[in-house]
């Protein structure tokens, strides 16, 4: 059986009606044909679009088939126990063009109950902000049912919506249930639970290029709202450097940013896979005796054997690194 070892996969693009071009001009990630790219696949296990190792021996093989052959060495023993041949997150770049719908996603238990999915908890990290870009997080009042369907039906709907002005760096936490959206001029690294399932709940009555609206979840959105008011929205952390800091930890992943100008060796010796986003600079990835070379834009899935590596770098980089804590 071949040894495991860091994979990275192929880009998967989706162009969306929001896309825009930072994905290809910022991220360096040629989407073309397509003419924009709205978010970009990076490792993802949804049934629809599973991701491709593009390096090393195993290359060609899917992410499902990595899981099918080698199970709890690829993913950790409590992870295969809790999710078996499900891969538990899903890991993407977003570039916001325009805004995207003010949308929710259902929990765990409303989402297999009606799609027979995990629910979908997720998390923000800005990678680049225009001036002035702002997003939409929870609401910023307390509001029910029926005050939220006559703000929704009379078209007030952002009168009652926490909006926050956004600078590189912010993260965000948004557990399902949370309503939201990504605005205009900003480029972001999503981390989630494995899942598709969005009710998007108004999208500004834009139209695609054959003259249709966007299909609206309203109904389905009722029971999946959180309408309580929550104190702090945006994720507050201490940003400092050659350290990890801790700026998620959640029952579906944990995550810290390392945010590092020397090499550094880290200790993965927990019953976890471990993901790296790069959001800034580069590094060679060095386990055993081989090492992988990293940069802005790549993402790195660790299996659980691998329990010890060293981060190199001449120019200093900037990675979210994530893994499940049972």
């Amino acid at each position: 059986m071949a040894v495991l070892y860091p994979f990275k996969f192929k880009t998967i693009f989706k162009d969306k009606i929001w896309g825009g071009q930072k994905i290809n001009t910022y991220l360096g990630k040629d989407f073309s044909p397509l003419p924009n790219c709205g978010e970009t696949w990076e490792i993802s296990g949804v049934k629809s679009d599973v991701s491709v190792v593009e390096n090393g021996s195993l290359a060609g093989e899917s992410l499902a088939q990595l899981l099918e052959k080698h199970q709890h060495e690829l993913v950790g023993k409590k992870i295969y126990e809790r999710y078996g041949k499900e891969f538990p997150l899903l890991v993407k770049f977003i570039d916001a063009n325009d805004d995207l719908s003010i949308q929710v996603h259902p929990d765990d238990e409303l989402a297999k109950q009606r799609h027979d999915s995990f629910g979908k908890t997720e998390m923000w990290y800005v990678i680049q902000a225009d001036a002035g870009a702002t997003l939409i997080s929870g609401f910023n009042q307390t509001v029910n049912q029926e005050i939220y369907l006559e703000k929704l039906n009379s078209g007030s709907i952002n009168d009652i919506l926490n909006q926050e002005e956004v600078k590189t760096g912010d993260v965000f936490f948004l557990p399902a249930g949370r309503v939201h959206t990504i605005g205009k001029g900003l480029l972001i690294a999503e981390i989630q639970q494995t899942s598709d399932v969005t009710y998007r709940i108004y999208d500004f009555d834009r139209v695609d290029d054959k003259g249709n609206k966007r299909e609206l979840h309203t109904e389905e959105a009722l029971a999946a709202l959180d309408y309580q008011v929550h104190p702090e929205y945006k994720a507050v952390y201490e940003k400092k450097s050659n350290e990890p800091v801790e700026v998620v930890k959640c029952p579906y992943f944990t995550t810290n940013i390392l945010d590092y100008s020397q090499p550094v060796s880290r200790d993965y010796s927990f019953d976890s896979f471990v993901i790296h986003v790069c959001v800034q600079g580069s590094y060679t990835l060095q386990y055993g005796d081989e090492h992988l070379n990293v940069s802005m834009g790549d993402c790195v899935l660790i299996p659980a054997t691998i329990k010890d590596v060293k981060l190199d770098t001449q120019t200093g980089f900037k990675i979210l690194e994530s893994y499940v804590e049972e």
